[in-house]
């Protein structure tokens, strides 16, 4: 992945070694519900939408972010791809006579507070709505070569791009909608078909990403859609369940199948158009 020409984003928040991250914003967490949330989590569900946890909450954040250390490759490329993903969806938007207001992309160890509860790195990454800001625990990557199999550079771009994916189903409305949705659902299988149906959607705004960053920039270097197909199928509820389990229970899927993200993404990847993103109108995902 080629980003040596990428300018970094001016929107990365820091907190990493801040000593005062482990706060909770607004109202406490039950216990429960936390393990709820990290079980959930790992099959890649946005908190707000797991937890359930309103709109009005404050955050509470007790340490300042830091700059960005000019030694620190890792955090310089999360910053390049969170710039690469403004160009892109800047782009977008101006097409349709709309102004893109990014989000913020918050780096932190452990644990922090979020204006959707409590973030934890056990969760891996997430986005919260409620503060339109993306939260990242940089270990995941290494969880990701290690446990799911799915290392490289562009597979770490295609996690970022999947969040800001979600910011944007925030800008538009479609998380909220979803969540009305999941809350009148007449079943948990119902309901989570809207789960997956707005995951699969956040895959293919990643995949409309990757093709305008590459035709504006040519960041795409041999393997690297490789390596993001891998990780969508990595990180698919059927292949979680049963490396967990041994099995997968379909009416639990909450992400979609890894055949279900490679094809969203490759949707994106191919058109480059977010109007081919529409999994809510899809017969078939």
């Amino acid at each position: 992945m080629r980003l040596d020409d990428q300018q970094e984003s001016g929107n990365v928040e820091d907190r990493r070694g801040g000593g005062g991250g482990g706060g909770i914003g607004g109202k406490g967490i039950g216990v429960g519900t936390i393990v709820l949330a990290l079980v959930a989590m790992y099959f890649g569900v946005d908190p707000s939408v797991v937890l359930n946890i309103g709109q009005g909450l404050q955050q509470t954040e007790t340490s300042e972010a830091q700059p960005i250390p000019k030694d620190d490759p890792m955090a310089i490329f999360v910053a390049k791809v969170l710039g690469s993903t403004e160009q892109t969806w800047d782009k977008v938007f101006q097409q349709s006579g709309q102004q893109y207001p990014a989000p913020k992309l918050v780096l932190f160890t452990g644990q922090t507070s979020t204006a959707c509860g409590a973030g934890q790195a056990a969760m891996g990454p997430f986005y919260c709505p409620a503060d339109q800001k993306v939260y990242i625990d940089l270990s995941f990557y290494q969880e990701m070569k290690n446990r799911f199999h799915a290392p490289g550079d562009f597979a770490q771009a295609y996690v970022i791009a999947h969040e800001v994916g979600h910011h944007i189903q925030n800008l538009m409305g479609t998380s909220e909608q979803v969540q009305r949705a999941r809350q009148s659902a007449r079943s948990e299988a119902e309901a989570n078909q809207y789960s997956v149906r707005l995951e699969l959607q956040a895959d293919c705004y990643a995949g409309v990403w990757a093709n305008h960053a590459d035709g504006e920039n040519r960041i795409l270097e041999a393997g690297d859609v490789e390596e993001a197909m891998t990780a969508a199928a990595a990180i698919g509820d059927d292949a979680l369940q049963k490396q967990a389990q041994g099995y997968a229970v379909p009416d639990s899927f909450t992400h979609g199948t890894s055949q279900q993200r490679m094809h969203w993404f490759n949707q994106g990847l191919s058109t480059g158009d977010m109007r081919q993103c529409d999994t809510f109108k899809a017969a078939s995902i």
